[in-house]
């Protein structure tokens, strides 16, 4: 079952912040859009779609959205090995992901079977464990020998 995508107005960002206790202002509510419409999208691709929206923005001004955004857990950071760090709002659902070998595109993985975290360890070493993060990797089917021929 796939992840369902909503449409999310400026004033469901401005809900958003007020309800993370984060002040309303125009970047966040410009990299929370940027994200909602580009899922996995990585800092430089943020800073890019945050200035077509709002014209100059400084690099600091969006790190430090995004380092606010996922502190309050509006947004989710994750950073494949060898990737940068990419940002997601599709948070709160332990779900996991699938990263090309090739090109690095990254979708989506729902948990296959069970509640929170989906999988055990098989030995917790005393951790009380919240949370389980598990990267698949392959090719994907613009990558694959399949497509190409």
């Amino acid at each position: 079952m796939g992840h369902t995508v909503s449409v999310h107005t400026t004033s469901d960002f401005e809900n958003m912040l007020r309800g993370s206790a984060l002040r309303v202002t125009r970047p966040r509510i410009a990299v929370l859009e940027v994200v909602h419409d580009h899922p996995h999208a990585d800092t430089d691709s943020i800073i890019g779609l945050v200035r077509a929206h709002l014209g100059p923005v400084s690099h600091q001004t969006v790190y430090d959205v995004l380092k606010a955004l996922t502190s309050v857990g509006l947004l989710r950071r994750i950073e494949p090995p060898g990737s940068v760090a990419r940002y997601e709002a599709r948070v709160g659902d332990n779900h996991h992901h699938v990263v090309c070998r090739s090109c690095g595109a990254i979708a989506d993985v729902d948990c296959a079977v069970g509640a929170a975290p989906c999988l055990a360890p098989s030995e917790a070493h005393g951790f009380v464990i919240d949370e389980a993060e598990v990267i698949y990797w392959g090719i994907c089917p613009n990558c694959s020998p399949a497509h190409c021929s």
